[in-house]
């Protein structure tokens, strides 16, 4: 087999290239009608004129009235839950690792529950909770509620996540660390976890987007002055219009997300470089240290 031959299906022939390009050029005519008639509709509706869209671009009172303190709020809120479902989750994921039944039973019946129930759902209950059952004042109320609810559901969502990258690891590696004498918690800190975040890596960071769009269901049914939120007032108050104030909402929440997505694509290509560039030895002092005390380590350190 030549060098750079693709080895999981066939290389295309003259007339499966032909068809490509076909293909091709067919779905870019697709998108291109598709947008015309956007572009037609709107314009003949005068939604495409400098007038609709002038205050996001002249007038800096539509930014820092509305749209600047509306995406604070919404990455408060996405900070709150990425900062407290990220452990959880892998405390949960980890929890449906164990050896013991009890533990193994409690944490999958709490992440097939909240896995189970509209994340919605989780922040209208949590909403309810916390006006029957504490003193959190109606202005904050809102903020607890979408961070309770996201984190209640992304939680059990990243504890599969976890699972299933320390489950995709060969079995050689938990044998390898047992075989120099590390209890089940050290295999798992210092062996298991660190080689399986690569891998969980874009799953993780596909959650965390997810995160960051929930956070408009608390804008859309809580009163929680978010993003998508903004747009209400701003129309009432400010005379903005809908559409373009949906379209430029619409723009942060991409930018915000492909800056999310871009730095963890960037730290996930520096873990791999540094995987490949450096070798993890572990030596006779830190053998001797995560091994039991007594225990028998190896052949070697056996009685002669």
């Amino acid at each position: 087999m030549k060098p750079g031959t693709p080895v999981l299906y066939d290389v295309p022939g003259p007339r499966a290239r032909r068809r490509n390009v076909l293909y091709t050029v067919l779905f870019l005519l697709a998108v291109a009608g598709l947008v015309w008639w956007v572009v037609s509709a709107l314009a003949e509706k005068n939604q495409l004129t400098g007038a609709k869209w002038e205050p996001f671009f002249t007038d800096p009172r539509t930014w820092t009235t509305y749209l600047l303190p509306a995406l604070k709020n919404t990455l408060i809120a996405a900070a709150l839950a990425m900062v407290i479902a990220l452990p959880l989750g892998a405390l949960f994921g980890i929890g449906r690792l164990s050896d013991h039944r009890w533990v193994r039973g409690v944490s999958g019946t709490v992440v097939e529950f909240f896995r189970a129930i509209p994340v919605l759902i989780l922040m209208l209950f949590a909403n309810a909770a916390y006006s029957e059952f504490t003193d959190v004042s109606p202005e904050t109320r809102p903020l607890y509620a979408v961070v309770t609810g996201l984190v209640l559901y992304n939680a059990s969502v990243l504890a599969e996540v976890v699972r299933a990258g320390i489950l995709a690891l060969p079995r050689g590696q938990t044998d390898a660390a047992q075989a120099i004498g590390m209890r089940k918690g050290q295999t798992m800190t210092y062996v298991l976890l660190p080689q399986s975040v690569t891998a969980m890596l874009p799953a993780l960071v596909s959650q965390l987007v997810v995160i960051v769009k929930d956070t408009a269901l608390g804008g859309a049914m809580l009163g929680f002055s978010e993003l998508l939120a903004s747009v209400r007032p701003m129309s009432a108050n400010y005379g903005a219009n809908t559409i373009a104030s949906f379209t430029i909402v619409a723009v942060v929440f991409v930018i915000l997300n492909f800056a999310l997505t871009t730095f963890a694509g960037r730290l996930e290509r520096r873990l791999r470089r540094a995987k490949r560039s450096t070798g993890a030895v572990v030596g006779a002092e830190a053998v001797d240290e995560l091994a039991r005390p007594g225990e028998h380590i190896g052949p070697a350190d056996g009685p002669k």
